[in-house]
């Protein structure tokens, strides 16, 4: 029989003997990981402001603190930051393509590279992957200088739980950027319903009028003098790729062709007025009780 005490019972470091120890593990973008205490499992798919962003296998994301407390193939880790970030992934303070021109991507005025900031407890969901991906992009430097965390949105039909959940309140304000959001929609009725709500006045949701937010870069970027028409019994990307004579046979075509859209972006001028102001909107609601606090 093992003697679980050693040969000095009053030798230190026993009582964590048996305990395994959580091996430093850096993060990366598809590294799959599971939070010991709620057993979420799931994909990274960013990090920033001290959070590492997991998305499960049904596209549900939750944001959780980077360090210990997590297991990688039953094994304990703690996660840690990077030292260099490689092309394609965003961490706080390090956005991929930044510029130091005086100017951000948004036209705010850049105050160059910053320490990390601590997440803001407000949050802005953006529904929609590409959606969520142009706003990193053009004001992913705006959004770390006031350490406000944006999360994904799989869909409007999930956000009555998430506010549920989020429980929005004074200081903790929720700004949800919605796809197509007009009126007489099933996304308005949604909103409406969580406006009425017990957490209505600390929840805002905007939207953008366009039929997929492809619309909301200017289609002078990729050469066109406006938007092909797509009939509504026709899948609009699909329709979009093939009257530019993109492929549209698979998901990954349509990705391929979005990454090309939005290579052309480099700032706020290269996007449509509509979408530009809701974002500002949502912005400025989310940090407005922590005006005091941000330089």
């Amino acid at each position: 029989m093992t003697d679980r005490y050693g040969s000095d019972v009053l030798a230190p470091g026993w009582q964590k003997a048996a305990k395994p120890s959580s091996t430093e593990t850096p993060l990366e973008v598809g590294l799959v990981v599971e939070d010991v205490k709620s057993g979420f499992c799931g994909a990274v798919t960013r990090w920033e402001n001290g959070l590492v962003v997991l998305e499960d296998r049904r596209g549900k994301t939750r944001s959780f603190p980077v360090g210990p407390g997590f297991w990688i193939d039953g094994k304990p880790v703690s996660l840690v930051t990077p030292q260099r970030v490689r092309t394609g992934q965003h961490a706080m303070g390090t956005a991929a393509g930044q510029k130091h021109s005086g100017r951000t991507a948004s036209g705010s005025v850049s105050t160059g590279p910053q320490k990390a900031k601590v997440a803001l407890p407000s949050r802005i969901y953006v529904e929609g992957r590409h959606d969520a991906e142009l706003v990193e992009k053009v004001w992913g430097d705006d959004l770390r200088h006031v350490g406000v965390v944006v999360e994904f949105l799989g869909g409007i039909d999930d956000l009555p739980a998430i506010v549920q959940e989020f429980a929005p309140e004074q200081g903790r304000r929720l700004g949800v950027l919605v796809d197509h959001l007009v009126p007489g929609s099933k996304e308005s009725r949604i909103a409406d319903e969580v406006h009425r709500g017990d957490h209505g006045d600390f929840v805002m949701i905007t939207g953008h009028p366009f039929i997929d937010i492809w619309q909301a870069v200017k289609p002078q970027r990729i050469g066109l003098k406006e938007w092909p028409a797509i009939p509504r019994n026709e899948d609009w990307k699909g329709g979009t790729c093939r009257r530019l004579g993109w492929p549209a046979e698979s998901q990954a075509d349509t990705a391929k062709a979005w990454q090309t859209i939005l290579g052309r972006v480099g700032s706020w001028t290269d996007l449509e007025r509509p979408l530009l102001t809701e974002v500002e909107r949502l912005i400025d609601f989310v940090t407005q009780d922590h005006l005091d606090t941000l330089e």
